[in-house]
């Protein structure tokens, strides 16, 4: 695998050191609530669970977790958020638009750290600087880096004329997808829109997809569909659709190729961090949301074979992670 040397990620590896220099409150028992599309062993969580160990908060001692996915049940997240609001827990962490929502549908004062595309464009937070409300946390830049992984996939499969993009009908702005299209015709390729509205849908979207002369997928960014990746993966494999997706992650479980921030990275870095702060007492009004500030394109060429696809090696000097 190759890499290129990166800046760090907001500073906040050097920041979140500070934090394991304060005390507990002792005899205390701290207590956080998740709305995730991911279970608590995922590579990224675990990774931020290992950052709070070392920063002094242990699960098992002074730390309780009261966890939710809702990946495959988004109707349930009011009912998850409810629940944890009754539990009283001291944060709530949430991931997506609807997760955030559903969290600041419950509550307008327990904490709430959030990790979604676009905390401002969603309306979700007032302001980066000073958020106001009970809710900061992340941007992740992941719609507005949507039209440059359009550009990365046509770059990467010579020829392509036809190209879908696969869209979470709840989160996917109309603006941003007509962006996308006029993207494309400026290249002479034509971008058909695929929504979907519950994680049951995507089997039979990406049929369509395909159906529709597609060549190439884009599957943009959402909680839903990162929360049902695997099963994207699987429906594209079977349909040797070639796909980008938000995150290079997404190449190292089997996908063709990932561009955007690395998530265990924002995780460990900003995320833990920031929960340390609310737990010792922090306001999330007066917590920046933060943004990542590096990005990373990885390709899986063991991917791209079974594809029966040969990338242009100018594209693959270009990489900053190659799956060999």
């Amino acid at each position: 695998m190759r890499r290129r040397e990166f800046v760090t990620l907001l500073g906040g590896a050097a920041a979140g050191r500070s934090l394991a220099a304060r005390a507990q409150e002792v005899g205390r028992t701290y207590r956080i609530g998740g709305l995730s599309v991911s279970p608590r062993n995922a590579p990224y969580l675990v990774a931020m669970f290992d950052e709070l160990r070392r920063l002094g908060f242990i699960e098992g001692q002074n730390l309780t977790v009261d966890w939710h996915t809702y990946g495959l049940r988004p109707d349930l997240l009011s009912e998850f958020a409810a629940e944890l609001v009754k539990a009283h827990v001291d944060v709530i962490y949430a991931v997506g638009e609807i997760g955030i929502r559903a969290a600041q549908g419950a509550t307008a004062t327990t904490p709430i750290l959030g990790s979604t595309d676009d905390m401002i464009g969603s309306r979700l937070v007032n302001s980066m600087a000073r958020p106001d409300g009970n809710t900061t946390g992340i941007s992740l830049l992941s719609s507005e880096l949507n039209g440059k992984r359009q550009e990365i996939l046509i770059e990467a499969v010579p020829g392509l004329r036809r190209m879908a993009a696969l869209a979470d009908s709840e989160t996917t702005a109309h603006a941003r997808l007509d962006a996308l299209k006029e993207a494309a015709r400026a290249r002479d390729i034509e971008l058909s829109i695929h929504r979907i509205a519950r994680p049951d849908d995507i089997p039979a979207v990406i049929d369509a997809a395909k159906a529709s002369g597609a060549e190439a997928l884009n599957v943009l960014s959402s909680a839903i569909l990162y929360g049902n990746r695997r099963i994207v993966m699987q429906c594209v494999a079977t349909l040797r659709l070639p796909a980008i997706y938000p995150f290079p992650e997404a190449a190292e479980e089997g996908g063709f190729l990932g561009y955007g921030p690395r998530l265990i990275q924002i995780y460990r870095d900003v995320l833990a961090r920031q929960l340390v702060k609310i737990l010792q007492g922090a306001k999330p009004a007066d917590l920046p949301v933060e943004q990542p500030t590096k990005f990373e394109l990885t390709i899986n060429l063991k991917a791209a074979n079974a594809l029966g696809l040969t990338v242009p090696e100018s594209f693959l000097v270009r990489t900053d992670g190659v799956i060999e």
